[in-house]
C-alpha cells in the first residue's frame, strides 16, 4: 500500500460559537464526534503526519484504511472538544502550532480566536497527539523574505522544542502556500515532511514536501464527509475553492515581483 492514497483531514477550531474570523473552518464539537464516529465505523486507522511519512520513507506497509486527523494554528477547542473525541476511539492526531498566536510567553497577540496554552498543548502531547509547527506568526511563506522567512521556520521549531522538550518533525504551510523556495528552507530547517492543502487524496507521489489535506468546514455535512474520507466527489465539492485559489495565486505571482522589482530598483 505505498502507492495508496490517503485522506489526510484539515480542520481548524472546534468550537460551539466561534467569532467571525473562524466560523467557516470550525466545526462544532458535535459535528466532529460525529466524524470521529464515521471514522471507527468505517474501520479507518488514523496515523500521525509523521507516522504516514515514516511509512511512505521506509517503504513499509500502511495500516489497513489510514487516514490523518489534522488541526492547524492551536485552537482552544482541539482541547476541549477534540481531544475527548479523539481518546474515545483511542486516535492519535498532528496538531498543527503557530507558536505566536499560543496563550503565553510567545504570544503576539494575533490568535484569531482563544488559542490554546502551552500546558494545553502539553497535555495533547501526552496524550498521543504529534506536535508539529505551522510558522511563528501565520504569514504567506512564499511571499516573505528569505530572512523573514528563515527566523519563521527556526523561531517556532526552537519554541515547540523548548516547550515540550522535542523537536518537531511535521510542517503545515499557513494557508497551504509554499513554493520551491519554502519548502526547500522548511527541509533545511529540520522538518522530515511538510503537508499544503490542495483539496485532494495525499499519495507517495507528491513528495514529503507537498502533501495534500481536505478541508473539512462548518458546513461540512455528514454525507459530504464520508464521500470526502472515500475519495468520492473531492474535485466537484471544492471546484469552487480551486478557481479562486489559481486566480489568487496570479495576483499572489504579480503582488511578488512588483515587490522583488522594487527592492533591486528595477
Amino acid at each position: 500500500m505505498t502507492d495508496a492514497r490517503v485522506p489526510i483531514l484539515m480542520y481548524h477550531a472546534v468550537a460551539t460559537d466561534p467569532n467571525e474570523a473562524t466560523r467557516a473552518l470550525s466545526v462544532t464539537p458535535k459535528a466532529f464526534a460525529e466524524q470521529m464516529a464515521v471514522l471507527a465505523d468505517r474501520g479507518r486507522t488514523p496515523l500521525t503526519t509523521a507516522g504516514l511519512a515514516a511509512c511512505w520513507r521506509s517503504g513499509r506497509p500502511l495500516p489497513d484504511r489510514p487516514v490523518l486527523v489534522t488541526f492547524d494554528d492551536g485552537y482552544e477547542g482541539v482541547h476541549r472538544h477534540a481531544l475527548p473525541a479523539l481518546a474515545e476511539h483511542g486516535f492519535p492526531a498532528t496538531l498543527f502550532v503557530t507558536t505566536g498566536w499560543l496563550r503565553g510567553p510567545y504570544d503576539t497577540g494575533g490568535g484569531l480566536d482563544t488559542m490554546l496554552d502551552w500546558d494545553q498543548v502539553r497535555a495533547l502531547a501526552s496524550a498521543g497527539v504529534e506536535i508539529g509547527g505551522h510558522s511563528h506568526s501565520h504569514p504567506q511563506l512564499d511571499q516573505v523574505s528569505e530572512a523573514t522567512l528563515r527566523f519563521e521556520l527556526i523561531h517556532c521549531k526552537e519554541i515547540i522544542s523548548d516547550q515540550l522538550g522535542s523537536v518537531p518533525a511535521s510542517f503545515a504551510y499557513p494557508y497551504g502556500y509554499s513554493d520551491r523556495r519554502v519548502r526547500q528552507a522548511v527541509r533545511e530547517t529540520g522538518y522530515a515532511q511538510a503537508l499544503a492543502v490542495g483539496n485532494g487524496l495525499a499519495h507517495r507521489a507528491q513528495g514529503p514536501y507537498a502533501l495534500r489535506r481536505v478541508t473539512v468546514r462548518r458546513d461540512t455535512g455528514i454525507d459530504q464527509f464520508e464521500r470526502m474520507v472515500e475519495g468520492r466527489a473531492i474535485a466537484r465539492t471544492f471546484a469552487g475553492d480551486r478557481a479562486l485559489t489559481k486566480g489568487y495565486a496570479v495576483v499572489r505571482r504579480a503582488r511578488r515581483a512588483v515587490r522583488t522589482l522594487a527592492g533591486s530598483g528595477g
